[in-house]
């Protein structure tokens, strides 16, 4: 039987299979999960946002992070909310913990408000047709969510190369299934969540070099056309979500330089 931190873990992710996919390990190794095993909090919790204390009390509590914790685990939390976001439509599931976001007066906060707000007033269906619209349409979406297209105009063109040559370098290799390229927002988002999060054996800073090389000079244009775009309406809010966070890790990233 599954401990109730699991069950909540596999279902902020959508299921056993994409729980083990953002975490890179094979699907049957989470199936024979009764519980989330100690060295994997850190990381379900990056790539899920599920609290650590909530996924295992027996070893965490409300207030056990420490203090590099209390910084790098917001970030990672935010760039695999970001992920989870950009990959599929929001079910249900996923519209009642968005309904929940707390808000504060920060830029941030208050687009986690925004993001509430919206998400308590749509349902599944309606985000699905939108999620559709933006991202896949007949032919093709309103918006295309690729490095390569806001650099070159083109979909796997030299950036997406150049990408991988970075990535191999980090250790970090493609997983088996993925359908989308390296360069897809929502796969750069996951790729920073497991780099902040500690999921991936990369060097120090590679979360900075990464951002830097191949999230800094585009991202920001695309969350901010997903604000403007004709079909956004839940999305609009997490443009702007995506928008300001980014925002801040640009000046982050500048201040720490």
């Amino acid at each position: 039987m599954r401990d109730p931190g699991l069950d909540q873990a596999i279902r902020a992710a959508g299921g056993v299979g994409a729980l083990a996919r953002k975490l890179g390990i094979s699907q049957p190794s989470v199936s024979n999960w009764s519980r989330v095993p100690a060295k994997r909090v850190i990381s379900v919790e990056g790539v899920t946002g599920i609290d650590r204390a909530v996924l295992r009390p027996d070893l965490y509590d409300a207030g056990g992070a420490g203090e590099v914790d209390e910084i790098e685990t917001p970030r990672a939390q935010e760039y695999a909310l970001l992920s989870v976001l950009l990959q599929r439509a929001a079910d249900a599931h996923l519209l009642t913990r968005l309904a929940a976001l707390r808000g504060d007066p920060s830029p941030l906060g208050m687009a986690h408000a925004a993001l509430a707000e919206a998400a308590a007033a749509t349902n599944a269906e309606r985000v699905e047709r939108e999620f559709f619209d933006l991202f896949i349409g007949i032919g093709r979406g309103e918006l295309l969510p690729y490095r390569s297209y806001y650099l070159t105009g083109f979909l796997n063109e030299r950036p997406l190369a150049r990408l991988r040559d970075d990535l191999a370098q980090f250790g970090i290799e493609r997983i088996e299934g993925e359908v989308e390229p390296e360069d897809h927002a929502a796969v750069l988002c996951e790729i920073m969540a497991g780099l902040v999060g500690g999921r991936f054996e990369a060097p120090v800073g590679a979360d900075r070099a990464l951002f830097g090389k191949h999230l800094g000079p585009w991202i920001g244009r695309f969350f901010a056309d997903l604000e403007q775009a004709e079909a956004a309406d839940l999305y609009r809010r997490i443009g702007t979500v995506g928008r300001v966070f980014m925002e801040i890790e640009r000046e982050a990233f500048s201040l720490a330089g």
